[in-house]
């Protein structure tokens, strides 16, 4: 297949291209905006006709939670008017699109874990943006399968992961809320089911994907410092009150991974084996 995958230059995106060389029978088209700008009908258009593209995979977005709140018009082009272009030029060619979307589409309310079924309900325009996207893509592409995902990390970009550890190094003292719980993602397993998907066939429908396990921020900075070997910086725990953001976050955005685990037949790593694995990543790097 020839596939195109748009934000090549963040942290899914570049994942994805890691694993492209595990995967050799495809032909990839790794663009960001510099190479085909999404918000572009048109340009989309041409690029998707003239390569004969087979499938696209979108891990381009607004990602700036507390940003979008005063940039709601960028917020809403990239992340609902572009994927919905993307998915309609897909369709034209009887291929399908895969939509990299977000806890943040529900507000945090529930005390078990999110299933796909569950209504969703943002609090956030990041959240009701990446939720009419979700609605765009499958509106405007028959195969189209929506991947929500949470607490996103790599060894590429900026992140939480690695902030905690610069700021561990320099702070002798840091506090993180305690009382927002999810379950982090590393982006490097998130790419290796969306190749499971890929090469198993999309099964069109919503997803959820993180890493096994449930866990605080404030837990989550904790088990980084003790793996990354910093122990001159105490943390200290923190309500969300004590932290205002202009965003608000879901105190509880657990995402039920079992239909993405049945359909595919993949087994999800738990989350602290994966930071273990990214952390030694980027003590090789450093």
């Amino acid at each position: 297949m020839k596939i195109l995958i748009t934000g090549c230059n963040g942290q899914l995106g570049n994942e994805m291209q890691l694993l492209e060389k595990d995967n050799p029978q495809h032909t990839y088209f790794n663009t960001d905006v510099e190479e085909l700008d999404i918000t572009d009908q048109k340009a989309i258009e041409a690029f998707v006709a003239d390569n004969e593209i087979d499938g696209i995979v979108n891990c381009a977005a607004y990602t700036a939670v507390d940003k979008a709140e005063d940039n709601k018009e960028l917020c809403t082009t990239l992340n609902t008017v572009a994927p919905a272009y993307l998915a309609a030029a897909i369709e034209k060619r009887g291929g399908w699109i895969i939509q990299i979307s977000t806890d943040y589409v529900f507000n945090g309310t529930k005390h078990t874990p999110y299933v796909e079924t569950d209504t969703p309900c943002p609090d956030s325009v990041y959240g009701s943006t990446k939720l009419a996207g979700e609605l765009g893509v499958m509106k405007f592409c028959k195969k189209a399968m929506i991947i929500r995902t949470a607490w996103l990390y790599s060894t590429f970009g900026n992140n939480f992961v690695k902030t905690m550890i610069r700021l561990g190094k320099e702070k002798p003292e840091l506090g993180v809320i305690f009382d927002q719980i999810g379950t982090p993602t590393y982006a490097r397993d998130l790419a290796v089911a969306i190749f499971a998907a890929i090469n198993q066939g999309i099964v069109p429908g919503i997803y959820h994907f993180s890493n096994e396990g449930i866990i605080s921020w404030y837990d989550f900075t904790k088990a980084i410092h003790r793996i990354a070997g910093i122990t001159t910086c105490h943390v200290r725990p923190l309500h969300t009150e004590e932290y205002p953001t202009p965003a608000n976050r879901p105190h509880y955005s657990v995402l039920d991974k079992t239909k993405i685990k049945r359909t595919y037949g993949i087994e999800v790593p738990y989350w602290e084996e994966s930071l273990a694995e990214c952390i030694a990543s980027l003590c090789k790097s450093v």
